[in-house]
């Protein structure tokens, strides 16, 4: 499966929220993301991810562990993803050093995802902060077949229009490369 995604920068953060909340109800969550390579950086050279996230919501708090293959669609940069939840996160950090992973980059995200139907697509909306970086992201994403990347690139797009964001906001740019440069 593919994890067809946009993201863009969000020049009126509140005008944006607004919307999004008479879509759908905002789930606030903080996510501690760790991404994992081989000490020879050779997923991130095969432009692949390794990543744990634990994420922290209002009334629970969960773990996932997330494989993205290398990018399928360069101009969004969608990519194949597999995920699977984690019931131990403690356990799965001691497995990847274990397997001789090293990490690559840790930090949080803050952020409000809203799940909601659009175009005949189930979409995932979550604006973004990350407070090493500057500026709000907004990421529409949904999972679809290799055969359907186009057209949800398209149906997101056409969201994104609806919710004041334009193509010359679209960003490829990663939260990893940008926390990597702030920290120097």
């Amino acid at each position: 499966m593919i994890e067809a995604e946009l993201k863009a920068r969000v020049h009126a953060p509140e005008a944006v929220m607004r919307q999004l909340d008479s879509r759908a109800t905002a789930r606030v969550e903080v996510y501690q993301d760790t991404y994992y390579d081989r000490p020879d950086g050779s997923l991130d050279k095969a432009d692949e991810e390794l990543r744990v996230r634990t994420v922290h919501g209002v009334d629970s708090t969960r773990t996932v562990l997330t494989f993205k293959g290398a990018t399928v669609d360069e101009d969004s940069g969608s990519k194949p993803e597999m995920e699977t939840a984690v019931e131990d996160a403690d356990a799965i950090h001691a497995i990847l050093r274990g397997l001789g992973h090293v990490v690559q980059i840790a930090f949080e995200k803050r952020c409000r995802n809203y799940d909601f139907q659009a175009r005949g697509r189930q979409l995932l909306a979550t604006l973004v902060r990350v407070p090493e970086i500057d500026g709000t992201f907004l990421e529409v994403e949904t999972i679809v077949d290799e055969d359907e990347v186009t057209a949800a690139l398209d149906d997101i797009r056409a969201v994104l229009a609806d919710l004041g964001i334009g193509p010359e906001d679209l960003t490829r740019d990663t939260y990893t490369d940008a926390v990597a440069a702030q920290r120097g």
